[in-house]
């Protein structure tokens, strides 16, 4: 892809997350940002949760033009912004971070970005049954977009830790906002995980099962799934994970996380510069250096 010649006025955009060494977000933003002409480049900074505060200040003392938020900061990032967005207010978690006039205002983009790559497959999230696994950042992002879009039901599971009950009480809110038939329910309950699967026409893993060191790991078992089913993974790297091999043998449409994280990050490039990113374009270039 092409490089970025960097000057005294080149604008600066990060992602802060833990870890981000093999984040694509850099190639992806600063491949537009060159196709676009537009003299801007994009870092990434390795930040925890407990660090997020800090790294925001400094990045609003030195005139970033936007960041990006992931794991494990984009709940944590809500506390040091001065505004949120509708959806991410909903969501309560953020991706992307405006710089406006001062401000640095949090939006979420990923919801956006997920149900666009489902819809690029020519499945429809208005009217769907849907199943959510995990109920963090993108699990969170992932059933309320649906929500707002119209599912007709969405089924959250997640594992039963520390934050289980603000999860229940998150996905309550986002039924009571929107109206949506939404249920809830511990991911170690397989007959109801089962079940809804089975019943679903798109089935969503939000969790870290299948990146390292968890290649090995698909929440979803091979005989709940059927063909003309989405089976849709967040995670991008690698680009088949062992929940999309079992998808592709079963006869299920795998989806994998690489449009969600490009259609995210077009949203993001909209809210930040008003740009429409060349999506296809850097595509392919990603898929040609594999």
């Amino acid at each position: 892809m092409t490089a970025n010649a960097v000057s005294g006025r080149t604008g600066v955009f990060a992602l802060l997350g833990s870890p981000v060494g093999h984040s694509l977000s850099p190639a992806i933003h600063n491949a537009s940002f060159a196709q676009l002409g537009l003299d801007y480049v994009y870092l990434c900074h390795d930040v925890e949760a407990d660090g997020i505060g800090e790294a925001v200040a400094g990045a609003r003392a030195l005139g970033y033009a936007g960041l990006n938020v992931t794991m494990p900061c984009k709940a944590a990032v809500v506390n040091h912004l001065d505004a949120l967005s509708p959806a991410a207010e909903l969501m309560g978690a953020v991706n992307t971070v405006e710089c406006a006039g001062g401000r640095l205002v949090g939006h979420n983009t990923d919801g956006a970005g997920l149900l666009r790559s489902i819809a690029e497959e020519g499945f429809e999230i208005a009217g769907s049954r849907m199943v959510v696994i995990g109920a963090g950042g993108a699990g969170s992002a992932a059933f309320t977009q649906a929500a707002l879009d119209g599912a007709a039901r969405i089924a959250v599971f997640k594992r039963r830790d520390a934050s289980f009950a603000a999860a229940a009480e998150r996905v309550a809110a986002v039924s009571d906002r929107t109206g949506a038939d939404m249920a809830f329910a511990d991911a170690a309950d397989r007959a109801a995980l089962a079940a809804e699967v089975e019943a679903a026409d798109i089935v969503v893993d939000a969790t870290r099962a299948g990146m390292a060191p968890l290649e090995g790991v698909s929440n979803v078992e091979a005989e709940w799934m059927r063909p003309g089913q989405a089976i849709v993974d967040t995670v991008y790297h690698p680009r088949e994970t062992k929940l999309l091999a079992l998808a592709a043998r079963s006869g299920a449409r795998p989806i994998g996380g690489l449009g969600m994280l490009l259609w995210q990050a077009a949203v993001a490039e909209e809210i930040w510069l008003g740009a429409s990113m060349p999506v296809e374009r850097i595509r392919a270039a990603i898929e040609a250096e594999g």
